[in-house]
């Protein structure tokens, strides 16, 4: 059994999305992705399927030539190879669920560039 919190030691970043491995299990990996208001994720995209819960806040998801206006409890889904951006509209907790197979450092790079 594991546990987390997804607001322990949370802090938000001006200039960029912070990014926390919450735990791995034998199947997933759990990150919450912080996100200050007006922080970005450039487009992007996975070589696996991926689950975003908006845990707090509102972002602007860019899918499929639409942007989604997601808030708190909202949840997609996306296949791999999808490319997708995000903005925080305000302050956001974003819960990001990613394969076994996923490499975390590859969230990292996008959160960074």
């Amino acid at each position: 059994m594991k546990t987390a919190n997804l607001y322990t030691d949370l802090e938000f970043n001006e200039k960029r999305p912070l990014i926390k491995v919450l735990f791995e299990t034998p199947f997933t990996k759990e990150i919450r992705i912080a996100m200050h208001r007006g922080t970005e994720m450039k487009k992007h995209k996975t070589s696996f399927p991926i689950v975003v819960e908006i845990v707090d806040g509102t972002i602007d998801f860019g899918v499929d030539n639409e942007v989604l206006n997601l808030n708190k409890g909202s949840i997609i889904s996306l296949d791999s190879s999808v490319p997708h951006d995000l903005k925080a509209l305000e302050d956001s907790v974003i819960r990001l669920t990613l394969t076994k197979n996923d490499e975390t450092n590859r969230v990292e790079k996008v959160a960074e560039n």
